[in-house]
């Protein structure tokens, strides 16, 4: 019989553990591509959020890390060309403007043929996000693209005008040379001889500056973010509305080349990153508009009266972008319905009904 002791136990239980299989954690690269500056909200909180939550929840099991490659502000690819970008393969994961690509991605266009509705980025994004995944139209688009869809990003409060000169109600648009960025141009149908200029955020500043339009249509962080006060000092508060403009895709071959647990936090992450930034940007709106008066802007707020007035003046784009899809072979007419309800469920009913013809 042995006489086992303290110290071989020890010594018996230290070459057991010693023969278990050892796991490696295995490294998997990830090139994230946006256009825009890291200055931006989304790109920031894309560095400051998103990739430490992945990192975070991948540790836990030990299993994965990520080797996050960032690349922003036009150094792969230009604020216009995330969507190519991840397509051909130049990035795995991008931020994608949508505004940008109304075409291609149709259904991604819900929010902005909606003005006069919601003004609050956390109900916007929770309701496109929610119609992402209940119809398949906005993942069938980005998958035509070669991209898996992760979630739609809210990052304004709401779409106010800021002009070089002042304003004060909506009869002292009429005439002007109005930048915007996609949808939102369509707003101006309802202004008389208004002209729309289309552009991007990093361009609106050069283009009140040389005069090529009188004001812009952004909301008030990025005004503060881009010193829009500097060139269009007035803002006419007219609401018109939150909007999805960003998305977080990732391409469709690195994405199948993905282990499952990896694409399981991706996905948990990139909806807490929507409801994350979401939330930045309506803690930061009234900020932004302190700041805005701080530096020297001013503030005017039109009437109710003049916002349906406004609204009611433009064409049905909601119902239009509705038969866009219905003629895809998608379920347009039920989404307007749908994205409606849910808005109005948390609290928000626009002043004209988008879903009347």
């Amino acid at each position: 019989m042995k006489n086992w002791t303290k110290r071989s136990l020890m010594g018996a239980a230290l070459a057991s553990v010693m023969a278990l299989p050892v796991v490696a954690e295995e490294t998997i690269s990830a090139i994230v591509i946006d256009g825009y500056p890291d200055r931006a909200l989304w790109v920031k909180e894309f560095t400051n959020f998103f990739i430490p939550e992945v990192d975070k929840r991948l540790a836990e099991s030990g299993n994965y890390k990520m080797n996050w490659q960032e690349n922003y502000g036009g150094s792969i690819v230009k604020p216009k060309g995330v969507l190519e970008g991840v397509q051909l393969g130049l990035g795995d994961i991008g931020i994608v403007t949508t505004i940008f690509h109304s075409s291609k991605l149709p259904s991604q266009g819900i929010s902005g043929s909606t003005p006069f509705v919601a003004s609050d980025a956390r109900a916007v994004a929770k309701a496109v996000d929610e119609i992402a995944r209940e119809y398949p139209a906005m993942q069938n688009e980005f998958a035509a693209q070669n991209q898996v869809y992760l979630a739609t990003g809210v990052v304004l409060d709401t779409y106010q005008m800021f002009c070089s000169e002042p304003v004060e109600k909506v009869a002292d648009l009429e005439g002007r040379k109005i930048a915007g960025a996609g949808l939102n141009l369509r707003y101006l149908e309802g202004i008389k001889d208004s002209a729309g200029v289309r552009g991007g955020l990093t361009d609106f500043y050069n283009m009140v500056q040389t005069g090529l339009v009188d004001c812009v249509m952004i909301w008030p962080e990025a005004s503060k973010t881009f010193k829009i006060v500097e060139v269009a000092p007035y803002m006419l508060k007219a609401d018109l509305g939150a909007v999805n403009t960003k998305t977080v895709t990732v391409n469709a071959d690195y994405w199948a080349n993905l282990p499952d647990e990896v694409k399981d936090v991706l996905q948990a992450v990139a909806i807490d990153y929507r409801d994350h930034v979401a939330g930045i940007a309506m803690d930061r709106a009234a900020a932004s508009r302190d700041a805005f008066v701080e530096a020297g802007g001013s503030i005017i707020e039109i009437s109710d009266e003049d916002r349906a007035a406004w609204a009611n003046a433009m064409p049905n784009v909601a119902q239009e972008w509705a038969a866009t899809l219905n003629e895809n072979g998608e379920q347009g007419t039920d989404m307007l319905a749908a994205y409606l309800g849910k808005l109005q469920d948390a609290g928000f009913t626009g002043v004209r009904d988008w879903t009347a013809e």
